[in-house]
């Protein structure tokens, strides 16, 4: 089958495309990456998603109307990939759509008389995407999880089990995007040897510093550029190491309720006050985020299982100055990019939501219980067909 796999990240920058061929089943699953492409956002809407993402005032029609509106935007951007790779639509057999997340409660709380109510809500309308390409489309994956008592996330780690999973080699998948991941799978494991969690922050605060300070000129620092003219800021740096989230115990998830807007704000005050170069607070941002990878590593992981391989995909991967600190925070580690295994780390997310789609089409749970905390394997995803051809 020819999948389109799509994700928008936490960034909310735009969306990813990935194009995959996928055949076979698990163990045997044969996976390959044909094409990855990438919509950005128009700046109107991605003020609109990052505003209600942030929970500022917004109403259920405000949300309503995005969700359609993003529902379109996905369409558009699977329409556009196809016809830049020259692959027409009939050709296309599914597509996997993570949607973009406004909300994500992983932990229960109690709500209105029930003591343990969790949530997530993803927007992209699937039964826009699957009118305008006429492909059956799955989508919503999250909430399947997180009904079987799981947090919902992450949930790539399936996809990193059967991609990376090696006889005799420990190996760790990392992914830096928004948000900092690790998949650990152990030699020769099993699905219930592996475990994963978000480390903390990936890319977020260090692209919502650098918005800021150039006015939206920028919405990346891209080869490292203003970290690489600044200075780091060791009270800053103490500070946001002292984060509640990077000491609490896995099973966890992070996003923009834990480093979205209002921590940045306090990051961008604290340089106001401290009468800090922006030079100087994004560096030490891009090293926060490093130092939170390798804290999860010193305090969870190699406790835990040796590594012997560290695999790094998402935006982070091309960010000089984090990958070079994150190679001096984990010495002895054989750190290697996605593109090793013909992956491109900006590509993987938007694969894995390809290949998510592909086994929940064929019937195959497709969560990992021991990275999600959920009581049970479960088949994600709520599929739509596509017009009759």
């Amino acid at each position: 089958m020819l999948v389109l796999g799509m994700m928008s990240g936490t960034s909310a920058d735009g969306i990813d495309v990935a194009l995959a061929r996928i055949s076979g089943k698990p163990p045997k699953l044969s996976i390959t990456l044909e094409g990855r492409h990438h919509l950005l956002y128009s700046s109107v809407l991605r003020k609109a998603i990052l505003r209600v993402a942030a929970g500022e005032a917004s109403g259920a029609a405000e949300i309503s109307q995005l969700n359609f509106a993003l529902g379109e935007e996905f369409a558009l951007a699977a329409i556009a990939a196809c016809k830049l790779w020259r692959v027409p639509m009939r050709r296309i057999s599914l597509i996997g759509s993570h949607g973009q997340t406004i909300y994500h409660q992983g932990a229960p709380s109690s709500f209105v008389g029930h003591s343990r109510i969790s949530s997530t809500l993803q927007i992209g309308e699937p039964s826009v995407i699957a009118e305008r390409t006429g492909v059956t489309t799955i989508a919503d994956f999250r909430p399947a999880d997180m009904a079987a008592g799981g947090q919902g996330a992450p949930l790539v780690p399936f996809v990193d089990y059967l991609l990376y999973r090696h006889p005799t080699r420990n190996r760790v998948a990392l992914n830096i995007g928004g948000i900092a991941n690790v998949t650990v799978i152990p030699a020769g494991a099993k699905p219930k040897d592996v475990f994963a969690f978000d480390t903390g922050p990936g890319n977020m605060i260090v692209d919502a510093l650098v918005e800021t300070f150039t006015h939206g000129r920028a919405r990346y620092d891209k080869d490292s550029e203003m970290a690489l003219r600044g200075w780091m800021l060791p009270k800053l740096l103490n500070e946001m190491m002292g984060h509640p989230y990077l000491h609490k115990e896995p099973p966890k998830t992070a996003g923009r309720e834990q480093f979205g807007r209002a921590y940045t704000e306090k990051i961008f005050a604290w340089g106001k006050k401290n009468r800090a170069k922006p030079a100087d607070v994004v560096r030490t941002a891009t090293i926060f985020t490093s130092l939170s990878i390798g804290n999860a590593f010193q305090n969870f992981i190699l406790p835990r299982t040796q590594v012997d391989e560290l695999i790094v995909s998402g935006g982070g991967a091309r960010n000089t100055l984090m990958m070079v600190y994150l190679a001096a925070i984990l010495p002895g580690f054989s750190i290697v990019s996605s593109d090793h295994f013909g992956i491109q780390p900006e590509a993987k997310e938007a694969l894995a939501f390809a290949i998510l789609a592909y086994e929940s089409f064929h019937g195959r749970s497709n969560n990992l219980p021991s990275a999600t905390g959920a009581i049970h394997p479960a088949i994600l995803g709520k599929l739509v067909h596509g017009r009759a051809r």
